[in-house]
């Protein structure tokens, strides 16, 4: 099962190609790498209105070339949700836009709990980011939500996407740790949620050096995890960005290492390309609910 986040006004994938993707951030037009767009680009003109353009570097990383003044950093809305877009060194922007197509599922779902007298809803967003996914919770009416990330700074952007999005009187609680040993310690607590999201990275560290390799430690994460949700859960989303990790392997994972009750979709996730009206991949995600 595919989803394509296809709903979409201040963002656009204008054209892809030549490993690069070409996109309108609202009023500004970047020009990034993206390895899965191996085919050629056919009209080069529309690219060169880009306002920036990232450059990889021989030795890793890369940097920007800017065509023209940008602002440190600009807003960006997806309905009802704002998010701050500033481009990194790392060619990011602190948005994944295929990602509302998970925004819409989660919100949906903690909608239709409430409105069927559920109460006291509590999500967990682990490799939280900059909070795409926890500002959509909050939203849609989650009592708690508690975003996990390893990096300090990155917590401090979500911050400020939640001041965005005037969320300052939900719960959200942020808090920068290793995702593994935070959820062994609420396990420890006996802490339950009703909806994990998960967006694991390739490889990382946490703030004391733990190394982290999807293919070595994803079985044990999804896991562990699933042990703190809570008796009437909602969802549990495993987001994968690992080149060569198969949806099979995702599906197999999470079956097996969910021993709820329930069943697991597993899908691509897509953008549409304005050019050719074509689509681009964006990493896999699988979702269990406890619907069968």
């Amino acid at each position: 099962m595919n989803q394509i986040a296809n709903e979409w006004q201040d963002y656009e994938v204008i054209d892809t190609g030549n490993r690069e993707k070409l996109e309108r951030w609202n009023h500004v037009i970047l020009r990034r790498p993206d390895p899965v767009a191996v085919w050629p680009i056919e009209d080069e003109k529309k690219w060169n209105r880009a306002d920036a353009v990232y450059h990889r570097s021989n030795k890793g990383g890369g940097s920007w070339e800017y065509k023209k003044p940008l602002k440190e950093y600009w807003t960006i809305q997806y309905k009802d949700l704002y998010f701050r877009i500033s481009p990194t060194g790392f060619k990011h922007t602190g948005l994944f836009p295929e990602q509302a197509s998970n925004w819409d599922f989660m919100m949906n779902a903690i909608r239709r709990a409430k409105q069927n007298g559920k109460e006291n809803i509590r999500i967990l967003n682990l490799f939280a980011y900059t909070g795409g996914a926890t500002m959509a919770c909050a939203r849609a009416g989650a009592e708690e939500v508690v975003h996990v990330d390893a990096s300090k700074g990155i917590n401090e952007w979500a911050k400020e996407n939640m001041r965005l999005n005037h969320l300052e009187d939900h719960t959200i609680r942020f808090i920068v740790d290793d995702v593994m040993k935070f959820i062994q310690r609420e396990i420890r607590r006996g802490r339950k949620y009703d909806g994990i999201v998960m967006d694991p990275p390739s490889y990382g560290r946490g703030p004391k050096n733990e190394v982290w390799k999807l293919e070595n430690n994803l079985y044990e994460l999804v896991f562990e995890a699933q042990k703190l949700l809570s008796d009437d859960p909602l969802f549990l989303i495993v987001n994968c960005y690992t080149t060569g990790f198969s949806l099979c392997t995702l599906d197999e994972v999470m079956k097996r290492a969910i021993k709820k009750e329930g069943s697991v979709e597993v899908g691509e996730n897509l953008l549409p390309v304005t050019a050719g009206s074509s689509v681009l991949p964006c990493g896999i995600f699988g979702r269990w609910t406890p619907e069968k």
